[in-house]
């Protein structure tokens, strides 16, 4: 008797059955995500500039009566921004007890390397200072008992981006749309108002 015949004889009786072995459907191997000597490989970041899980934060007037708010996500520099001031303080500079509020602070430090610049060598230089500014972000806040019309706010508003002009009844702004449901918590007369 040789061996393979004894081997034969040996295996249990379902190793015999024909048919093909069904197969086991095993998640994707965490392989496929790692580089070299289990290091992570590197992945693109998403640049998402809106509100996440429905923040209404930073929506509303909270200091002013009138406002002018973010109607795109953008990254606005510290110069736009002071430009923008000046030319909302300049207009308002006749009105006594006129107050302008920036609700935004460039606090991110924006680095640039030159043009036609091999790669390597490290980061590059300082540049200027920036905010990331989400859709429906309150910029500036005009405080004072006087009326302000519109174009007067959008024409001093010298940004970038587009904005519109908000008072104390505007809705807050849950990403690019306005809520019903929040438009239907908000009081409707100024003697309701927080």
């Amino acid at each position: 008797m040789s061996f393979r015949s004894m081997l034969t004889n040996t295996r249990p009786a379902f190793a015999n059955l024909s048919g093909p072995v069904p197969k086991l459907h095993l998640p994707t191997p965490a392989s496929q995500f790692l580089l070299y000597n289990n290091v992570p490989a590197q992945r693109r970041l998403a640049s998402n500039l809106g509100p996440r899980r429905g923040s209404v934060k930073g929506t509303t007037i909270t200091q002013g009566i009138y406002g002018i708010r973010a109607l795109e996500p953008s990254r606005i520099s510290a110069t736009q921004l002071t430009a923008a001031e000046t030319a909302l303080k300049r207009k308002l500079k006749l009105v006594r007890g006129s107050q302008v509020f920036m609700r935004v602070f460039p606090d991110i430090p924006v680095c640039v390397k030159g043009n036609e610049t091999r790669m390597g060598k490290g980061k590059g230089t300082f540049e200027f200072w920036a905010c990331r500014v989400p859709v429906g972000k309150v910029l500036f806040e005009i405080g004072g008992h006087f009326e302000v019309r519109e174009e007067v706010a959008k024409e001093a508003a010298k940004l970038p981006i587009r904005t519109e002009f908000i008072t104390k009844n505007t809705p807050p702004r849950l990403g690019r749309e306005v809520s019903s449901s929040l438009i239907a918590n908000m009081p409707t007369r100024p003697e309701d108002m927080p």
